[in-house]
């Protein structure tokens, strides 16, 4: 059944014809940005890389060298950091050592070969580069589990500007799509993710709509599964109910559609189908019939490493092979993918604009602070085995200020807040002291222990009191700084529950079939009531609906 274009928020931009803008400008809504996006399937790619590599290695020195050379050969490097050193962050070590690990994944929309312009099309009107597709796959210090969030493309928000050599210079920035930052070429979506999130990014990996095709074909397919009939006239995605083997475009074609699935938004339907996708496409590279395949496996490294550019850092397939060895230690049932939470606000004029959401903030913290987002199985006594942490949001401090120094007790309030405790937290004048000390009630010791870790206070000065309440005296030993002098803080516990919530997560080891859209304003019908993928349709109908209409369209895969 047919239906009118709604006024309900995205009706407009889910009817938008997916060629490219020549310009994300602000206000219009998300709507009106609406452009393909191809994916990055990097992290599976390093694992690849890693495991041909060493079998290469073993057939002869000169075998080996020929196929050394082919693979560093095809690896593209750029600057990590469009604004020096300090532009991603710097990764923090653990008690051990030992530091996480965190990569940037993009997925590029530019149109800078004869392939990428067929796959991607509009490529007499794309101007620029657009990042369709971010994610931050982050693996443990302890090697022990990981987490993939996406960052939606049409997000909007802020940052510092981009100056890096052989790259056009983008100014600072404010509301702005995150998936421009790209304009200014990889190092700008570093510091534009960086600033974020405040995760440091230490490499990144970008591949092209080319460089899915033929990964997708180097595997000999990637399995998934539609929860309906779906057709999606502006990706071309055209899919009968039940499972698919994906190859070449029509891979291309599941990772780009943002009106099949979900609500038909970047933010909760197309990223989900994403992770689907590339979870599949890990699990089929790590099977016996991939890696018992030298054809296979030779197919996937080298369709990886001509697909992607990559950091300085990890320009040699040496590289690269260090970095698949961590890689792989992680098992798929501690693969967490999500992503990150959003808001869609509504604009004055019409459309609306799409804004970090409620819980976004926390899985920032759980991935800069090396949190996992799946249970433990570290064995007891080890460094990875934790037992039920503490939620700063749940403890309350009373700050007193004792050292006579103007407003000391409000500010440590706030970074205590900033930190993730309470908002009730809360702060007065205390009775002046030399020492610091920080007293609990009954029952409340694990709570004040995580209150003196976060400001790297000494055991000795946390003690049970008498009182009903957490209570913080800052003596003259501490008057300036939020960290106690000579301390180590310890970063806060977040709750997982609110860092996941809304963000459609799934671990590695679970298979879901893709959410076909239920809405019947996210496919346009032309005047003769077929489906369409031009502007300004007069009217509109759902995915499925479009699949019945469609009977002269084949289908992606069988």
């Amino acid at each position: 059944m047919t239906q009118p274009l709604r006024s309900r928020r995205h009706a407009t931009g889910r009817i938008r014809a997916e060629k490219a803008d020549p310009a994300e400008s602000a206000g219009g809504g998300r709507a009106a940005m609406r452009r393909a996006g191809k994916k990055p399937d990097r992290r599976r790619t390093l694992k690849t890389v890693g495991l041909l590599l060493g079998f290469v290695l073993v057939l002869g020195a000169g075998t080996a060298a020929y196929a050394y050379w082919k693979l560093n050969s095809n690896i593209k490097s750029d600057d990590l950091s469009a604004n020096g050193k300090d532009g991603a962050g710097h990764e923090k070590v653990d008690a051990f050592g030992r530091s996480p690990i965190n990569i940037l994944v993009i997925g590029s929309d530019a149109r800078n070969s004869a392939a990428d312009c067929k796959l991607g099309g509009a490529c007499g009107t794309a101007g620029g580069a657009r990042a369709d597709v971010e994610m931050i796959v982050h693996i443990s210090a302890d090697r022990s589990n990981a987490t993939v969030m996406s960052i939606p493309r049409d997000l909007r928000t802020d940052w510092s500007g981009c100056h890096d050599p052989g790259h056009p210079s983008v100014p600072a920035q404010t509301r702005t799509q995150i998936n421009s930052a790209l304009n200014g070429g990889p190092g700008c979506s570093v510091v534009a993710v960086h600033q974020l999130t405040g995760i440091p990014i230490d490499h990144f990996m970008m591949i092209d709509f080319a460089g899915v095709v033929a990964m997708s074909n180097a595997v000999g397919g990637t399995r998934v599964c539609v929860s309906k009939n779906v057709y999606d006239p502006y990706s071309h995605l055209k899919l009968k109910e039940g499972s698919h083997t994906l190859k070449g475009d029509a891979a291309l074609e599941f990772v780009r559609t943002r009106h099949g699935f979900g609500d038909s938004s970047d933010s909760r339907g197309r990223t989900d189908a994403q992770h689907i996708f590339l979870n599949a496409l890990l699990n089929q590279m790590k099977s016996k019939g991939t890696l018992s395949s030298p054809s296979k496996m030779w197919g996937i490294a080298n369709a990886a490493t001509r697909a992607l550019t990559v950091d300085n850092s990890l320009d040699s397939a040496g590289k690269l092979i260090d970095l698949a060895l961590d890689l792989n230690k992680v098992p798929a049932s501690r693969i967490t993918w999500a992503t990150m939470q959003t808001q869609d606000v509504d604009l004055p004029g019409g459309g609306s604009e799409t804004l970090i959401g409620p819980g976004a903030k926390e899985m920032f913290k759980t991935i800069a602070n090396d949190q996992s987002l799946t249970a433990s199985t570290g064995k007891k006594g080890s460094p990875s085995a934790t037992a039920s942490p503490v939620s700063a949001a749940s403890v309350t401090v009373h700050v007193e200020n004792g050292t006579g120094v103007y407003h000391r007790g409000a500010l440590i309030a706030q970074a205590l807040i900033a930190q993730g405790f309470s908002k009730e937290t809360d702060s007065g004048n205390g009775t002046p002291s030399t020492a610091t000390s920080l007293t609990y009630p009954a029952g409340q010791k694990a709570q004040a222990q995580a209150v003196a870790k976060a400001l790297g206070l000494p055991s000795k000065a946390v003690e049970q009191g008498t009182g009903s309440q957490i209570v913080l005296l800052i003596g003259t030993d501490w008057t300036t700084g939020d960290t106690f002098p000579g301390g180590k803080p310890t970063p806060t516990h977040v709750d997982t529950q609110v860092a996941l919530n809304g963000s459609h997560q799934q671990t590695g080891d679970t298979e879901k079939c893709a959410t076909v859209s239920p809405y019947n304003d996210v496919i346009g019908l032309d005047a003769n009531g077929m489906p369409t993928s031009e502007d300004h349709p007069p009217s509109s109908t759902s995915p499925t609906e479009a699949y019945a209409l469609a009977k002269n369209v084949k289908d992606s895969a069988p």
